[in-house]
């Protein structure tokens, strides 16, 4: 977890945070420039730092700050200190390792092959395990981010060429990983072997002959105007050079576990996720939650940003003027004042306020994504009634979540989780609302095309639904046999 601090007037400690963006271009002439427009639009995935490395005729340069993207980049004399036609970039959300400079990535180190830049979205759960026995064989960390381990175990690694100490890092870790990484050679882009964390490769233009673009989400194509070619696959590595794009499968055992949760909220609406619109995704969600759980109401109003599709589809499948009841103020940052103790309730007011004339006297259906702690909830539900509405009722478009996510989410600890403490008439009781209900787990799949949720291959991961782990916790639980194994295997 994040060694972050929150302002009280902070409603985003009561949600899920988007772990990170990657974003990476070859044979472009404004490499940088390009990365920035990416990362802009990646930004929904890590709003702490920014990085960009870039490649020219004189070698790698690089530029991180902590904070937006186009607070970081926004100067032309930025992107101008960072020539080259390759670059690579990154957005953070710390889900491992505390928020400081150190920490942003890309992450750089010059080996005796040459220069190396990768960045990471996800989170390796055998991080910890694999420093230790790093540290012992004498490595120096420079972070505390887990994504540091990809750096020494390529460092020591004694295959010759670099993808395949790339290849031979990568069988070494666990966890969820969508990897982007350049050196003097060639821009690669990597999935683990579970496919949890989304990557897509786009092309440039016919102006920009052979030039190539991966990120996290297509809406980042979009951005720089590249086309869409095709998601990595799970277990994928892609190496992009001058002769075009080629790609390795080192992993025997691949399968599709990819977060559902980038469906329901992480991903942008406009970005098509393993070949699916998600806003079309999010309304079918809306549409079915529904069918399982309608309730007699004046209107349906969506709990700003991420709740609109969702919300949208319940609308249409039940009926229901659909009312902007909920206004979001946007030019809100992660933090504005410290709060006196008399003013500090006003909280969530910051970023939402009541629409009166859309409520007041009207029975109503709020819908959000997810509840977490359920602070934020409770909150949107008193400013409702305080609005005049007459029934505040809750739907939300998920399944309860009950588990914290070890690959690469920002969760609360179980503790923490509301969902996994109470029952739902406890938490409807608890929030203030007249009904509570969630999509089930089998109407989410649904809503995904599938008839529903096979225990035997989910085809998801759905862990913080279910506790169905399919990685390894290694760091969580201590697998103390293990670690001998891989002392010796480092040759410890």
């Amino acid at each position: 977890m994040t060694e972050t601090t929150t302002n009280p007037f902070d409603t985003d400690d009561d949600a899920f945070h988007e772990e990170c963006g990657v974003f990476g271009v070859w044979n472009a002439p404004d490499a940088s420039a390009l990365t920035a427009l990416g990362l802009h639009a990646l930004q929904h995935r890590g709003q702490e730092a920014s990085g960009i490395v870039s490649l020219g005729e004189k070698g790698f340069r690089s530029h991180k700050g902590l904070g937006l993207v186009g607070d970081i980049f926004g100067d032309a004399r930025v992107i101008a200190s960072l020539p080259g036609r390759a670059a690579v970039g990154h957005n953070r959300y710390a889900t491992a390792g505390e928020t400081a400079l150190r920490n942003v990535q890309p992450l750089y180190a010059d080996f005796a092959f040459g220069g190396f830049a990768v960045a990471h979205n996800g989170n390796l759960t055998n991080a910890l395990a694999l420093r230790r026995q790093l540290v012992r064989r004498g490595c120096l960390f420079q972070s505390s981010t887990d994504s540091e381990v990809f750096v020494h175990l390529i460092a020591i690694s004694l295959y010759a060429t670099v993808l395949d100490r790339l290849i031979d890092a990568l069988k070494q870790v666990d966890g969820a990983y969508s990897l982007v990484a350049l050196h003097d050679g060639a821009l690669m882009g990597v999935r683990d072997p579970l496919g949890v964390r989304p990557l897509v490769l786009g092309r440039l233009g016919a102006d920009q002959n052979n030039a190539w673009v991966l990120a996290s989400e297509t809406c980042a194509l979009d951005i720089v105007g590249a086309e869409f070619v095709r998601d990595i696959e799970p277990g994928e590595i892609v190496v992009i050079d001058d002769t075009g794009v080629r790609s390795v499968k080192p992993f025997a055992n691949t399968a599709n576990r990819f977060c559902i949760f980038e469906y329901i909220y992480f991903a942008r609406p406009d970005s098509v996720v393993e070949g699916t619109p998600v806003y079309d995704t999010r309304k079918r969600i809306g549409a079915e939650l529904a069918r399982e759980s309608g309730v007699e109401a004046d209107v349906i109003v969506p709990v700003p940003d991420s709740g609109v599709p969702a919300a949208m589809g319940y609308a249409q499948e039940a009926g229901i003027p659909f009312e902007l009841g909920i206004i979001r103020n946007h030019y809100v940052g992660r933090t504005f004042i410290e709060p006196t103790d008399n003013i500090r309730h006003l909280g969530v007011k910051l970023k939402h306020s009541a629409n009166r004339a859309a409520i007041e006297g009207k029975r109503i259906i709020l819908v959000d994504d997810s509840i977490v702690r359920g602070t934020t909830s409770k909150k949107i539900v008193e400013m409702m009634r305080q609005a005049g509405a007459a029934e505040v009722h809750m739907r939300i478009s998920s399944p309860p979540t009950t588990h914290s996510c070890f690959y690469g989410i920002d969760t609360p600890e179980r503790e923490a989780l509301m969902a996994a403490n109470h029952s739902v008439e406890e938490m409807a009781r608890i929030i203030g609302v007249d009904s509570l209900a969630f999509i089930s787990l089998d109407g989410l799949y649904r809503a995904l095309g599938r008839p529903g949720r096979d225990a035997k291959d989910p085809g998801y991961c759905d862990a913080c639904f279910t506790g169905d782990y399919a990685i390894p916790l290694t760091d969580l639980v201590g697998h103390k046999e293990r670690e001998p194994a891989l002392l010796a295997l480092n040759g410890v």
